[in-house]
């Protein structure tokens, strides 16, 4: 297949490619262009950031877990063309000289595109913004002072790129006006077209983010076979917010998901943002984390406990079930062949949600436990309790004895106590390199103590704790 988009200001095809072909690979292999470095190759280190440009504005994103076929009708910059055509320098190249933000410099390309993407952004939150990009020798502080001092500084006219698909025709494709292709295999346009199209061909891998599929070919080194391509999919991203629900397209990024997410459940939030890193939320999307069904998925458990609705589609016919009742055991999910989820509704209400995960790093790791909780309290009983777990189970799981055990009680912690005992007859965790069984029901009756805990009004995060 040929891909054709902007390349650091220039228009390219990649012709006769594969559709797994990843534009880590296709940047170094055919281009030469090797300041795009590849360290874990799964998208936790940020060696092979690049800027990604598209009708949605300008992201970092990683170049060893896109494929190819993602960058249709984009713009891409490398850190080759973050400096200006004349060799000036960008204000974050020449920030990271003057505070010495460089040591052995494997990592350094990535942060250059990582910080160059968020000063055109104007994003000042270098905590958040760069924890996707590990640096292993020269240590933050000086990358974090180099951020600081390039906010200031004017955004370079060469940074404002425009895609490809929004400048002129693509190469290979209809001229202005003529009615778009019905993109089968590669590129589906049309959903009807597109569910018709699925449920005869139901074997096709379909790819949104590519944040879990990409690493079936650069780590399982699997061969995909026939592949679809969903982001240009008319109806399956956005979120639409009415007075009863929030619905939620499937291919919606966990980046998109986050503002909302903050302004209606600030915990689900939270627990967004430490999901991967930016640079994998600016990919990764919601549908996926909760198709794919890992039982360590952080989204499933919050949206379990926010009652959430899944909408799926098998041709033309179209049914919709609890979340909760899609998971049915490890790696098997309530989908037919052929059918594949659309959207996703919350119930709109008051905000009764706390959502909480544990893992070895605070930022970018994967969970040990996931917990997220729904207590609707009033008049110092509990009206309703949706518990949910990730890592405790085979899947994403409620706490169903739990939540009997709360369910029309006081809200004290005696009954929360008698409820924490009752999780030991909903889960038995496994032990694995992340945590023991016994540390991982420790822990998740110990997020339900301290969702009593907060609600009483002490603090409990880490980061707000103080001696």
């Amino acid at each position: 297949m040929n891909v054709s988009f902007r390349l650091n200001g220039e228009d390219v095809t990649a012709t006769d490619v594969s559709p797994t072909t990843t534009l880590l690979d296709w940047l170094r292999e055919t281009r030469g262009l090797t300041g795009t470095k590849e360290g874990c190759n799964e998208g936790d280190c940020g060696a092979c950031s690049v800027i990604v440009t598209d009708d949605t504005g300008a992201l970092p994103l990683n170049a060893c877990i896109l494929f190819l076929p993602q960058l249709r009708g984009k713009a891409i910059r490398t850190v080759e063309g973050i400096g200006a055509p004349d060799g000036t320098l960008h204000p974050v190249q020449q920030a990271m000289i003057d505070h010495h933000g460089s040591q052995c410099g494997f990592c350094t390309p990535g942060f250059i595109t990582t910080m160059a993407a968020n000063h055109l952004n104007g994003r000042t939150d270098h905590d958040t913004a760069l924890a996707g990009n590990l640096c292993r020798c020269t240590g933050y502080a000086p990358i974090i002072r180099a951020a600081k001092a390039a906010e200031t500084a004017p955004v370079p006219a060469h940074m404002h790129d425009i895609p490809l698909l929004l400048a002129k025709n693509i190469p290979g494709e209809p001229q202005a006006g003529a009615a778009p292709p019905e993109y089968t295999t590669e590129y589906p346009t049309n959903l009807d077209g597109f569910a018709d199209w699925y449920a005869a061909n139901p074997d096709t891998t379909l790819i949104a983010g590519a944040t879990d599929v990409g690493l079936w070919v650069t780590k399982l080194m699997r061969d995909l076979g026939q592949t679809a391509f969903l982001s240009h999919v008319e109806g399956l991203r956005g979120i639409t917010v009415t007075d009863d629900t929030i619905t939620i397209g499937a291919t919606t990024t966990l980046s998109d998901l986050h503002p909302v997410m903050a302004e209606h459940h600030p915990a689900f939030a939270e627990l967004i943002r430490r999901y991967g890193s930016a640079q994998v939320r600016n990919a990764a999307t919601i549908g996926g984390n909760v198709a794919n069904g890992s039982p360590i998925g952080d989204g499933p458990p919050a949206l379990i406990a926010l009652d959430a609705t899944l909408h799926l589609r098998q041709g033309a016919k179209s049914r919709s079930l609890p979340i909760a009742d899609f998971f049915i055991d490890y790696g098997k999910q309530d989908r037919a062949k052929g059918e594949f989820l659309t959207h996703i509704t919350l119930p709109r209400s008051a905000d009764h949600l706390r959502c909480y995960k544990l893992s070895k790093r605070f930022d970018q790791d994967i969970s040990a436990v996931c917990g997220a909780f729904w207590i609707d309290v009033a008049d110092g009983k509990v009206q309703t309790a949706r518990l949910a777990f990730g890592g405790m189970a085979g899947t994403p799981k409620r706490g169903s004895h739990a939540e009997a055990a709360l369910s029309g009680k006081p809200w004290t912690e005696e009954t929360v106590r008698a409820a924490m005992a009752e999780l030991a007859e909903d889960f038995t965790p496994l032990s694995d390199m992340r945590a023991s069984a016994a540390y991982r029901m420790e822990a998740a009756q110990n997020m339900l103590l301290r969702a009593w805990t907060e609600d009483q009004g002490a603090p409990t995060l880490v980061l707000e704790v103080r001696a």
